[in-house]
């Protein structure tokens, strides 16, 4: 009586294809590089497991009986698959495909990232990009995790198998409306922002340039604060005199030939900060991930001088 399993093996698969392509063992042996006889053993091992004939015997061309069609629709199915699982195996060994999901500890960013990602595409299509907003909290510890690849952070801390790569400088510079008496001084200091309303990006303020570098240190208080999600819509508030910000230099480019606004530099010798790409140690290397740090070194800095 015939066992209730069958093990139908890549190999079974490949020469149910070769024989019905070839229209004959020896031509199918040749395509397989085996001998005509090590070919005639596995064909007939394999129906003596499948417990039926696979070719129509005297047939010439060899022909596939019913069940040896069944495999060959299963062959047409899983191997192409199995090639294509291959190759994404053997691009991502060459460096060519892989993953590349990015969060930012940076509301600002955006602005320089996707014109980086824009070049990014062109030269690494098969690399599977993202950018994940939601993680931006807990960004080291999800790198650390695998959830994500890279993070662009102001704040290198010591994280085990992590490593920082330096991407720029920049400067957080002040911004307010023309009308602002603040806008006749040649820089703005601390105990500026104790009568102001501040709008700022909606996270948490020990992670603001402004109060990390300036305001928390010199121990002032803003008069108020009202967190704002869209970069756009801050600098509306702050052009209609509502309030002022504080934004990196690359941001308020846009903003700083109109006579509406006054942007001027944080302290007499005013304030720099350097922009970091976080990624696993084993990471670093990868083709494409270098390829994206360097861009991301030279994109920005190309805004800051536009």
């Amino acid at each position: 009586m015939k066992s209730a399993h069958m093990y139908i093996e890549l190999k079974h698969l490949r020469t149910v294809r070769a024989i019905h392509d070839a229209g004959g063992l020896a031509r199918a042996a040749d395509q397989l590089h085996m001998t005509q006889s090590a070919l005639s053993h596995q064909v007939k091992a394999l129906e003596d497991q499948v417990g039926m004939e696979l070719f129509v015997r005297r047939s010439k061309p060899l022909k596939l009986s019913a069940a040896g069609q069944r495999l060959l629709r299963l062959a047409n199915k899983v191997l192409p698959e199995v090639a294509a699982t291959e190759e994404e195996f053997h691009a991502l060994h060459a460096g060519k495909s892989g993953r590349l999901h990015i969060t930012l500890e940076c509301h600002a960013c955006y602005d320089w990232l996707l014109p980086v990602l824009e070049a990014f595409r062109h030269s690494w299509p098969e690399v599977d990009v993202d950018i994940r907003p939601g993680l931006s909290f807990d960004a080291l510890p999800a790198l650390a995790r695998e959830e994500v690849d890279l993070v662009i952070s102001s704040d290198p801390e010591p994280v085990e198998g992590v490593q920082f790569a330096p991407l720029f400088d920049y400067a957080p510079v002040f911004v307010a409306s023309s009308r602002n008496p603040l806008a006749q001084k040649d820089f703005v200091v601390a105990e500026d922002f104790a009568d102001q309303m501040l709008f700022h990006y909606p996270v948490e303020r020990a992670k603001l340039d402004i109060f990390k570098e300036l305001l928390t240190p010199e121990r002032v208080e803003p008069r108020a604060m009202r967190g704002v999600e869209l970069t756009a819509v801050i600098l509306m508030l702050v052009g209609s005199n509502r309030g002022v910000t504080v934004l990196p230099d690359w941001v308020v480019r846009d903003v700083a030939d109109n006579p509406d606004y006054a942007v001027r530099p944080i302290t007499e010798t005013g304030l720099t900060r350097r922009m970091y790409a976080a990624t696993r140690d084993e990471d670093a290397a990868k083709p494409y991930m270098a390829h994206f740090i360097r861009l991301a070194r030279t994109v920005p800095v190309k805004l800051q001088r536009d």
